[in-house]
């Protein structure tokens, strides 16, 4: 096929599977998914596919869960169990309130600060308009609940319908500590209510435990130090402890997956072995997008992918054609715009960095990108489509 009659590029397919249950071979599961979907569906497996895992399946073949009273008996004995200071949490039900259960029931009081106007990733308590309007600054103003609620009253999440303020000092109460709630945007803002700190923001953490250490506090634990290690024989995760975290019931949470580098080898074994062709293989999780309507950010998950082969390290090189075409080529049309533009492609740099004609491309890592792709596939719902095959994402206009 010529360039001229080239017509499809990148492909994203769901590929649909069985559950998957703890202890499955989710290998062999994924693999026989994929080559059953390419038979039915009239498609081949081509080199440099992706074929990509969501997170929520590998942790379940692991059987990677936790309990709320794993979760407390961790904070108690990392935190001691008395007056904690809980800062930074994201609003989810899913995501973090269930971890606000286990975190409660390990201590005797939560003196819970939240971020305003709106969490980490984008949920908001409060409009900035309303901030504004109020004379605040979010940067500096420590507001205590009553403040809160004189100022701004109750505010339901635009979504949820849910006001986590109160919902989260309900649960908190409801756990049998005491609850005191203030909203504040600064780490050290918590110290005189408490000494005793677990931070729970995600992409921020580090430097959030670095300033409160520095500051006095006595103790000071992130997220992704609760859970990273079993309690009472539960699972855990090293790496991340509670973070990536989601509800599976009400006193159960799958964590995000162990150890996951042998399963995506295995799988482009696999497929090596059946099929003779070479794919790339990664495991998944949230995009890294954000929601220009609800402001919200997407990146609940500390990565968007943990592992990963080899093939998918680094980020895109790639030139833009629009800027050849008005720029480079701007002169020329039809036939002879289409051969210079792929033969610029052909005799591309191996790394671009810094050229004017690569600007507009998106600098992300790859496995971001791909995972981006992958999470709006699959979806977070009932679509049944927990593995997603990637075809021609490494393709470029010279290809046939």
């Amino acid at each position: 096929m010529s360039i001229s009659e080239r017509r499809v590029g990148t492909v994203s397919r769901g590929i649909r599977c069985p559950i998957i249950r703890e202890g499955d071979d989710l290998a062999g599961i994924v693999t026989d998914s994929v080559l059953e979907a390419a038979e039915y569906e009239g498609f081949e497996i081509r080199d440099r596919d992706v074929i990509a895992v969501t997170e929520s399946i590998v942790a379940r073949s692991q059987g990677n869960y936790c309990s709320v009273n794993d979760i407390a008996a961790d904070v108690r004995a990392k935190l001691g169990g008395e007056t904690i200071g809980v800062i930074f949490p994201i609003l989810s039900r899913n995501r973090f309130a269930i971890c606000l259960r286990g975190i409660a029931m390990g201590a005797k009081k939560i003196v819970l600060m939240l971020s305003y106007p709106s969490d980490e990733v984008g949920n908001e308590l409060v409009s900035l308009d309303k901030i504004d309007e109020a004379g605040v600054n979010p940067f500096s103003d420590v507001l205590t609940l009553a403040q809160y609620r004189d100022l701004f009253g109750v505010n339901p999440h635009p979504f949820t319908g849910v006001d986590y303020v109160e919902y989260y000092g309900d649960l908190i109460r409801s756990c049998g500590a005491e609850a005191e709630i203030i909203f504040a945007n600064h780490p050290t803002s918590i110290l005189p209510y408490a000494d005793h700190i677990l931070n729970c923001d995600i992409h921020t953490r580090r430097r959030t435990k670095r300033i409160l250490l520095a500051a006095g506090a006595k103790v000071v634990c992130s997220l992704d130090e609760i859970m990273n290690a079993p309690v009472n024989r539960s699972g855990c995760n090293e790496l991340y402890g509670l973070l990536g975290s989601n509800k599976s019931t009400e006193d159960k949470i799958k964590l995000f997956p162990r150890d996951s580098v042998d399963l995506v080898l295995q799988i482009q074994k696999n497929i090596l072995d059946r099929t003779g062709k070479h794919v790339e293989v990664m495991v998944y999780g949230d995009g890294a997008f954000k929601d220009p309507q609800g402001k919200i950010w997407e990146l609940a998950d500390p990565v968007v992918s943990p592992f990963f082969t080899e093939g998918l390290i680094g980020t895109p090189n790639e030139l833009k054609l629009k800027y050849l075409a008005d720029n480079d080529y701007g002169h020329l049309s039809g036939d002879a715009l289409r051969e210079a533009i792929s033969e610029s492609i052909r005799k591309k740099d191996a790394d671009l960095k810094g050229s004017m004609a690569s600007q507009g491309t998106t600098p992300r890592q790859l496995t971001d990108l791909i995972g981006s792709l992958c999470d709006l596939t699959s979806g977070s719902g009932d679509k049944g489509t927990p593995v997603v095959l990637v075809q021609g994402y490494f393709d470029n206009y010279t290809n046939d």
